[in-house]
């Protein structure tokens, strides 16, 4: 069984939008090591397993589904990230970020999976489940994951600025809790997160354009106005008095 996944707090960055959804930037998945870290002179030696870990056929399958309902919430407007909810090789629940279109500050896609396997189950604790969702959970999603027993975590994506998993902090690592959870992380990681990066760059273009256009539609608006000096003059002759 994999160990808990423990993640540098130093990766990428990130921001939060003005409808207060969270934002993941360019540099999300961007691993940069600190300076001390880094070799001042001398042949490199390799780090004691240095190898990248081996991603199972099963975790990368999983996490394919994770993406696909990613893509439908790009396809609504939302954040994409998706989740894929399973016991054993069966596929309980999917869902996808959904906190713009349903009013729910709490509808993260992982949310949403556990509630729709809670109500397929007709159960709130979901043991023996294994969650797979492209991005790291935050701390909400991370207490619901325990609070339904969750056996495993698999995240594609690391968030650097609300991850739960190591990111930020590491919820699932306290000794004290009465249930613990296995997290793996970076599983199509690169993928996960140029999907996120993609979005965001998209929207700014989008903001950028919406801008433009605006200061566009003033200018024409602002031409041919009764107090404009432009208007040009009509060329009809003035109104006869009749007699």
């Amino acid at each position: 069984m994999n160990e808990p996944l423990v993640c540098p707090a130093s990766i990428g960055s990130s921001a939060q939008t003005e409808d207060g959804e969270k934002s993941v930037d360019a540099s999300i998945g961007a691993v940069s090591a600190p300076a001390a870290d880094r070799p001042v002179a001398g042949p490199a030696i390799p780090p004691v397993n240095s190898e990248a870990p081996i991603v199972s056929e099963r975790d990368l399958r999983f996490m394919a589904l994770a993406q696909a309902a990613a893509e439908e919430a790009r396809a609504a407007g939302e954040v994409p990230v998706g989740a894929v909810l399973v016991r054993g090789d069966e596929v309980i629940a999917t869902g996808f970020n959904h906190p713009i279109g349903a009013h729910d500050p709490s509808a993260h896609a992982e949310m949403i999976a556990l509630r729709a396997a809670a109500q397929s189950l007709e159960n709130y604790r979901l043991p023996g489940c294994e969650l797979y969702v492209t991005l790291e959970p935050c701390l909400m999603c991370a207490g619901a994951i325990m609070h339904a027993r969750i056996a495993r975590v698999v995240f594609g994506a690391r968030d650097p600025k609300t991850g739960a998993c190591g990111s930020v902090v590491d919820a699932f690592a306290n000794p004290q809790l009465n249930h613990h959870t296995t997290v793996s992380g970076g599983v199509l990681e690169a993928e996960c997160g140029a999907a996120l990066r993609s979005f965001f760059a998209e929207r700014r273009r989008a903001s950028r354009a919406a801008r433009a256009a605006a200061r566009g539609e003033v200018a024409e608006g602002s031409v041919g106005t009764a107090t404009d000096p432009a208007t040009p003059p009509s060329s009809e002759p003035p109104p006869t008095t009749p007699l």
